[in-house]
């Protein structure tokens, strides 16, 4: 089976000195923003789509330039690579899929790091730690 690929932004906003991230928590499982790639679309151009389908959230800054860490394959071969933006205002909303007319996520959360690496799986966890080392300006460049 041969890799799929999926895009995604770890989105983040700061309150006061504290940067905060959004989670999105489907059934019991919490990740970021994050779909498939469609045929003619980069993996940037999709997770903005993506973020904005799934939280509403348009006004994305990529201060931080178009870098991106992938995750390791998981569920038969399926690779992420997830961007980084701040999203300064605009409220989250879990609007429902036009294909289900239902919405994709169950809740969404801004949270801090400590709270959110609770939240995530392993593989998640090394996303979450690059985007705040990314923030704090110490995360290697991306490949």
């Amino acid at each position: 089976m041969g890799t799929r690929r999926s895009a995604g932004i770890v989105v983040v906003r700061r309150r006061g000195e504290t940067w905060h991230f959004l989670l999105l928590r489907a059934y019991g499982y919490w990740d970021f923003p994050k779909g498939g790639i469609e045929s003619g679309e980069t993996s940037l151009d999709a997770a903005i789509r993506e973020t904005r389908e799934e939280t509403a959230l348009t006004e994305l800054e990529f201060r931080w330039g178009e870098v991106w860490i992938e995750t390791e394959p998981y569920a038969g071969g399926k690779v992420v690579r997830y961007h980084l933006a701040e999203c300064s205002r605009g409220d989250v909303r879990l609007d429902p899929s036009p294909e289900t007319g239902r919405p994709e996520h169950h809740e969404y959360r801004w949270l801090p790091l400590e709270p959110a690496k609770d939240l995530l799986v392993p593989r998640l966890r090394r996303v979450l730690a690059w985007a705040n080392d990314s923030l704090s300006g110490v995360a290697p460049s991306s490949p």
